[in-house]
């Protein structure tokens, strides 16, 4: 399904790289940017046909050898997918994984030609609509499938809105296998576009999920970890008394994005390392 005439597919290109970090998350830390090679793996994008007919952008990453690997589904942060979110992709493929990371925001706008958070916030990130993501997260399983990835070995996992999004989807989709959720909203307002939020979720959960968030979040209130960890055991759902989160007490928020400086690079290590065993366990690669 790759276009390389697809105008779409030319501006999508251009947004996901260096430019793709946006002005907002400034300045980008240089000499700690991790950069993941290539060598051994398929790299590329392409698109796929959405529910609502329009043309979907996505990232992709996977070992260059046959077989069928595991897919796992990477949602971004409200940045898009730049330059760090293709290198996580990259970071999978290394692991065994074809990594799927679709541009959930196209219809919306193009956050890295934003120049702050405020602007990215009202004029993409509130005008996308929960049901719209589910639906295009579908499609793109339905592309790996395509593409020769075992979609019976089915992950996902998101980074700040992409973490509220991975909540979200292991309660959409009964086949998931297990999701991990990187410092994710747990608790908002009720909207027409975000009807729901992960603590009114764990009953539905479908996979377990594992939480992965900082002390020192601003944004994210320990009360709040506390109060879905204890949903989460008191659950109904084998799935949700399977998952939990785990806290890094001195770690803020985006503590695994090298780029800015929030990162840090022990908790994001040990992080790392428990996203794959999480997703390993549980048929990953």
């Amino acid at each position: 399904m790759t276009d390389p005439d697809n105008p779409l597919r030319r501006d999508f290109l251009r947004g996901a790289g260096a430019a793709g970090f946006a002005l907002a998350v400034q300045p980008v830390l240089a000499q700690q940017v991790i950069s993941t090679p290539d060598a051994g793996l398929r790299t590329g994008v392409s698109t796929v046909a959405a529910m609502d007919g329009q043309t979907l952008p996505l990232f992709y990453a996977r070992p260059d050898r046959s077989g069928q690997p595991p897919v796992v589904l990477v949602v971004s942060e409200i940045f898009g997918v730049h330059e760090h979110v293709r290198d996580i992709c990259r970071r999978f493929a290394h692991a065994g994984y074809l990594a799927v990371a679709p541009e959930l925001f196209f219809r919306q706008g193009d956050p890295s030609a934003m120049d702050n958070v405020q602007q990215i916030l009202e004029r993409v990130i509130a005008r996308v609509p929960d049901a719209q993501v589910m639906a295009d997260l579908d499609r793109c399983v339905d592309w790996a499938q395509g593409e020769g990835g075992d979609v019976a070995r089915l992950h996902v996992t998101g980074y700040c809105w992409g973490g509220r999004i991975t909540w979200l989807y292991a309660a959409h989709r009964p086949s998931l296998r297990s999701g991990v959720a990187w410092y994710g909203r747990l608790r908002g307002n009720a909207s027409t576009l975000t009807p729901t939020h992960p603590m009114n979720l764990t009953e539905q959960l479908q996979a377990p999920v594992l939480g992965l968030y900082g002390g020192q979040d601003a944004g994210i209130p320990n009360a709040d970890v506390e109060a879905m960890n204890a949903a989460l055991a008191a659950s109904a759902s084998p799935a949700a008394r399977a998952s939990h989160i785990v806290l890094y007490p001195d770690a803020q928020h985006a503590f695994h994005a090298d780029y800015r400086p929030s990162y840090r690079a022990a908790d994001a290590a040990d992080a790392w390392r428990r996203c794959l065993e999480w997703m390993n366990s549980r048929g990953g690669a």
